[in-house]
């Protein structure tokens, strides 16, 4: 009677996720931007359209995002003075609203100084340490993910547009053979969920495409801000991998090439995602 109890109970289990999913599936029509040619997708679709209903509307109301509270923490740091400069944010590049618009858009670029591509936390920590005179901050802190989303929410609603040309190329060459590259025990790339399955349900939620132009984002699995390299981080424990370091030029190259994988995809950051 036991077994026949409990198989009963593992069917009417399957069949209300099954019930779920079909539901779900029903309210979620996911819409994109017509991808350029040469692109892996005909269509490119933002990790929001593969969110409920409940995530989207978090997302929409500024009031309401959990993200905002960092923006608002950053725009009080863009005015302090920090560093034996006697230097603030502002003291080199003012209102942010204006200077900063379409910066975030267009990480990671080329750094004729360093001789190769800095993202948005990279830039960050050379203006404090180079131009402030200040400490930089260390990746993950809350001042370091907090400056980041605040500068990339000046470019909410501009279409992401990284350049893979010129000196950028075999950066982008490098981080396209990570994306396909099998790591970890379970032997999976980023193109095994991403790209062959995204829009399947896994682990109680839907395989996204992996699109960049939301992050830094909060995650309410563990409610805070998610940095990207953190998320390439986790991706790679995820499949039992050893990750390459955060801000490392491996992730580098692989955040060029995600970022152009959503070229023209609106900025949304700070974004909120499962």
């Amino acid at each position: 009677m036991s077994i026949r109890y409990g198989s009963l109970a593992v069917l009417a289990t399957a069949a209300l996720t099954l019930s779920a999913i079909a539901v779900f599936g029903q309210e979620a029509e996911r819409k994109g931007i017509p991808a350029p040619p040469g692109h892996v997708f005909k269509t490119i679709i933002s990790g929001y359209q593969f969110r409920t209903k409940e995530t989207r509307a978090l997302q929409d109301d500024d009031l309401e995002n959990p993200g905002f509270l960092a923006v608002e923490r950053a725009a009080d740091m863009w005015k302090t003075v920090d560093g034996s400069e006697g230097k603030s944010c502002m003291s080199c590049h003012g209102e942010a609203e204006t200077t900063m618009k379409g910066v975030g858009a267009a990480m990671p670029k080329w750094s004729e100084k360093l001789n190769k591509p800095v993202n948005l936390e990279q830039q960050i920590n050379i203006c404090r340490s180079e131009h402030m005179k200040a400490q930089p901050w260390a990746f993950k802190s809350k001042e370091l993910t907090d400056m980041t989303t605040f500068v990339r929410f000046q470019s909410r609603g501009m279409p992401v547009a990284v350049k893979t040309d010129g000196p950028m190329s075999p950066w982008f060459e490098k981080g396209k053979e990570i994306y396909y590259t099998r790591v970890g025990q379970l032997d999976l790339a980023c193109a095994s969920c991403h790209e062959k399955n995204n829009g399947k349900f896994m682990r109680a939620d839907f395989l996204s495409q992996g699109q960049t132009n939301g992050f830094p984002t909060y995650r309410l699995r563990d409610q805070r801000l998610i940095p990207l390299h953190e998320r390439f981080e986790g991706c790679m424990f995820d499949v039992r991998g050893v990750p390459y370091k955060p801000l490392s030029d491996e992730f580098l190259a692989l955040e060029l090439y995600v970022a152009w994988r959503g070229i023209g995809l609106p900025v949304e950051t700070p974004s909120v995602r499962n």
